[in-house]
This record gives structure tokens, sequence and C-alpha cells, in this order.
């Protein structure tokens, strides 16, 4: 007779996408003891680029979920273990399923390195490019890189003049200075979850408590210490260091809200902040009469032209007009190559539609667009947005564009000044179609007019190229039928 017996194999977060570091936990669709087969659904995760549902690549019953929801994890960290099957062996004594659980878990030897295999989302990265950390018990975010210390002034040169102390406080930077680089500061639970509600590093904090562990007065006392410091007069000498420039560190008040900075809010702030201080922006503006192009996008919606289920707007006629500009003049198309110091004129168009979803902006893009025809473009873009409102925006849609459109209009603005998506030499802002004077064969006469706003990256795109590129799109938006002749 023999008996079957089990081994636990380990499932480590996987990357997702291409070059992502972690994922936020948004929810598990098992419980320890449910039984899973490969393929399986057992989580959804939350990337800086979308949310993903990860398949379990073998079968086994489910021993331990290491994180909860919430829990923000790195990449290459286990989050779930699995007790599988292994070979049958000699017949043993009957033993109970959690004598075996216990066993295998009390194993010194590591588990079996998963067979990788194809799943939907892929398995996780290369073997030996990531260790698993000590799991934390205290807090659910898990990291693998320390945030920066939060920049320090010396406690006597914020705290305002009064009768010294009876005894001796050390100095923050003093006490930053005795740690060892690296070293978690000792506080309890209740502290930490104190100092992070009202935004205090706890590596700036002076602890006073037995061994060196940081208590909930030290925490009030360094944010009414940070709070003395902001309201003292500007002319108010401050000691140099070699700290850098003070970071203003909001203060909490009765009524504040404060809300983490992960996900696709994350991805953007520094995407953003990369594009505004990488690309030289250049913005300019254009006033154009689009009367004709929305007659021209009632008529094909009355017509059915491009089928009766194909969505027709003027986002589609404004991307169809830009497509055009980008194919007269293609250097607009174009990348800049820091490395290799040159300048990729792409060879295909990825339109970039900014999308504005519950979970932040995105940008996902319509692969090979300026070969596409008016209807498969409306049908490209259809999906592409409701794609994006549900939510299920995939990490290959978002990567590969090439120059991106913002649809301002949508929000009642007539226009601004869009900062480039990363990698992208232009974006083009389209304001909202309002009723205005304009002057058409020598009247004044209402007309539909809208602004158009394109920013461009000044380092491979030239004043005249960019100024081109704008025009052509305007003129094409005054009189449409010109994407028959230019097309």
């Amino acid at each position: 007779m023999t008996t079957e017996v089990r081994s636990l194999r380990e499932f480590k977060m996987p990357d997702v996408g291409e070059g992502l570091t972690e994922a936020e936990i948004l929810s598990w669709y098992v419980k320890p003891g449910d039984t899973v087969t490969d393929g399986q659904v057992v989580c959804e995760v939350e990337t800086a680029k979308a949310a993903v549902e990860l398949p379990i690549p073998f079968n086994g019953v489910v021993e331990q979920l290491f994180f909860p929801a919430g829990a923000t994890v790195d990449v290459g960290t286990v989050i779930i273990s699995v007790a599988v099957a292994g070979e049958a062996g000699a017949a043993a004594p009957a033993a109970p399923a959690a004598a075996v659980a216990s066993v295998a878990a009390a194993a010194p030897a590591e588990p079996a390195e998963p067979e990788r295999r194809e799943v939907l989302v892929g398995y996780g990265p290369r073997t030996g490019t990531a260790q698993r950390r000590a799991r934390r018990t205290t807090t659910t975010t898990v990291t693998a890189t320390p945030a920066p210390a939060a920049p320090v002034v010396p406690a006597a040169s914020v705290v305002p003049a009064a009768p010294a102390p009876a005894a001796p406080v050390a100095t923050a930077s003093s006490v930053l200075a005795e740690q060892p680089a690296g070293e978690r500061p000792l506080a309890k639970p209740p502290v930490r979850k104190l100092a992070k509600d009202l935004g205090i590093d706890l590596r700036a904090v002076v602890p006073t408590g037995r061994d060196g562990v940081i208590t909930r007065e030290d925490v009030h006392a360094h944010a009414s210490a940070l709070a003395t410091a902001q309201a003292a007069p500007a002319a108010a000498p401050v000691e140099a260091g070699p700290v850098g420039a003070a970071v203003p560190v909001p203060v909490t008040v009765t009524g504040d809200v404060r809300v983490p900075i992960k996900g696709v809010r994350k991805a953007t702030a520094q995407a953003m902040v990369a594009s505004a201080f990488t690309a030289p922006h250049v913005t300019e503006f254009v006033q154009v009469d689009v009367t004709r192009t929305m007659k021209f996008v009632r008529r094909l919606k009355e017509s059915g032209e491009l089928g009766r289920d194909v969505r027709i707007s003027p986002l589609l006629l404004v991307a169809k007009a830009l497509l055009t500009a980008v194919k007269r003049h293609p250097e607009i198309n174009a990348q800049w190559d820091e490395v290799a110091q040159e300048i990729v004129i792409k060879g295909q168009v990825n339109l970039g539609i900014a999308a504005a979803t519950p979970r932040g902006l995105i940008v996902p893009n319509i692969k090979d667009a300026g070969g596409k025809t008016l209807t498969g473009l409306a049908v490209s873009l259809g999906e592409l947005i409701d794609t994006a409102r549900q939510g299920k925006t995939s990490p290959g849609d978002m990567q590969g564009g090439t120059i991106t459109i913002t649809n301002v209009g949508v929000f009642g603005v007539d226009t601004g000044t869009p900062i480039l998506n990363p990698g992208e030499a232009a974006i083009l802002a389209v304001g909202t179609i309002r009723d205005m004077p304009w002057v058409h064969k020598g009247k004044v006469v209402p007309r539909q007019v809208t602004t158009l706003a394109l920013s461009f990256d000044h380092r491979l795109v030239d004043g005249e190229l960019g100024s081109k590129v704008l025009a052509d799109v305007a003129a094409l938006l005054e009189r449409p039928k010109r994407l028959i002749t230019w097309g």
C-alpha cells in the first residue's frame, strides 16, 4: 500500500509588466484550505500600470496567504504557498493533515523551484533575481528600499528661545549620526501608526524611551518642533548643515485626509516629474473653426457608413487629423535616445489616448494607428475607451506609445499645457467646442470653435516642425475633406 506525500510550493509576486518592482494585492479569491488548479486565478493585484488577475501555476491545496488584501508587495516575494501532491511512497502510519502540513513547513530544505511555464501574466522574475525578505507583522506594506530620510534641522535651531530644560536633549541629527545606516528605528506599532498619520519620519525623531525606543510623546514633540519651525519668520537664521534644501512636511490637523501615494497615482507622479525635468517643453496654441468637422461627425452617425455599432465622436476625427499630420511630418513621431545620443524616428505610430479612470490617469495606446482605416481606428478607439473605463487595461496596452492626445474638452476646459508622456516627442490637447463669434465668408457669425495645444520636446522638435504639425491638424479639422486628399 502506498501513501501520498505532499510538499509545499511557493508562488511569488511576478513582474506583470516590464520593469515593475511592486504591486498591491487588491483582493484574494482563495483562502487556506481551498483546492486550486493550474491556471486558476487566486488574486487580483494592482501595479503602477494596471489591475491584473494572477493565476496559480500548479495544483494543490492553499496552505498560507502571506499578505492580506491591501498590502503592497515587492516583485519576487512569496505571496502564497500551496501543498501539492508528490510521488507515491511506501505505506506509512496515517497522520492528521495538520501534522503533514507542519512537517512540511518545518523542513529546513528549500521548496523545489517551480517549473517555469507560460501563464496569463508570466511566472515572476528570473531565478536568482530576487530574494524573499523577512515578513513584517506590523505593517501591510513591503518595500525593498527604505524611504529616504526627511531633511533634519538641528533641534537647537527650531526650538524658540526659552529657559533651557533641566536635562540635556540630544539633537535629531546626532541621533541619526549614531544609528547605523539603514537601521530601523525602535517604536511600537501604535507609535509607528501615529508617526505615519502625522507624516513624521521616525528616523528624524529623538528617542527618550528605554533602550532608545521612540514614544508617542517623542513623536508629538517632533511634530510640534516642525510646526514651530514652519511658522517661524522667514528671516530667522537657520544653521547651515550638510543636508539639502528643506522639504515642507505637512502637519495633519483635524479634518485633513491622507491618501497613500501608490499604484497609478505614484506612477503618474514619477512619470510627470521625470518628463517635466528631462524634456524642455514648448507649447503652441491655435483656435480653429470645427463647424464642418461637427457636421461631418453627424453625417457619419446618421448614415451608418462606418457600421451601426461603431462609436463616432469628434475625437475620432481629431485622431485621424493628427495621424495624417504625422504622416506628412514623420519627424514628430520620434524619441530621444540619451545613451546612444541619437534621435529615433519611429516606423509606426502608436497613438496614446489619455484616459481619466477611477484608478487615476492612464495612457493606453492604439498600436499602429497610422495604418488603420477610419473604421478600424473608430473600432480601436471605442475598445480602448471601454477597457479603460472598466479598469481592465493591460500593461502591454500602455507600453510603446509614440504620440498622445489628451481631450480636456470633456471637462469644459478650453485648453492647457499638457506634459509629455515620457519617451514621446509630442502631445496634443483638445479643448471644449464652443459656439463663438467667428469671421466666416466676410461676416461675423456664430461658429463652433475649439482650441488646440501642442506640447513638444524642443530637443528634437524645432519650432518650425511643431508649428507645421499643429497647423496641419487645425487645417484638417477646419476642412475634414482634406483627410481624403492629404491622406
